[in-house]
């Protein structure tokens, strides 16, 4: 791993949430969303892009545990994750991206700059 590489991957050590790496957590996620909304953060750990994006969503994000739940993406490492929310949430694969899940359904979703422009506060409960 290059340099540039390490850079781009130690970004998650202050994540507000989870990693969803096994395709059973989405069920877990689909489940929980009927009690407090749930957000899936799609991430490309080596797109600059996806990193700025994913720096100010972390900078701005003041949400607690009962407000939302967060799920990181890591799509480099779990492609096949992200194909199984695109197939049931029926929303475009994007990257970054930011899903939000409410009742079991993909209530918002915003992609690239307009993951920062997401008003979450409108997607309590």
């Amino acid at each position: 791993m290059g340099l540039f590489d390490s850079f781009l991957n130690n970004n998650l050590n202050d994540w507000p949430g989870q990693k969803l790496e096994y395709i059973h957590q989405l069920d877990d996620l689909v489940d929980a969303s009927f009690s407090v909304p749930q957000l899936i953060f799609k991430h490309s750990t080596r797109c600059s892009v996806s990193l700025f994006v994913l720096k100010e969503f972390k900078a701005q994000y003041g949400f607690s545990e009962s407000d939302f739940t967060a799920h990181f993406l890591d799509l480099l490492k779990h492609r096949s994750i992200s194909n199984a929310i695109e197939k049931q949430f029926e929303v475009v694969h994007q990257s970054p991206q930011l899903l939000v899940i409410k009742n079991g359904k993909a209530i918002a979703h915003a992609s690239h700059e307009n993951i920062n422009n997401l008003i979450l506060v409108d997607y309590l409960n």
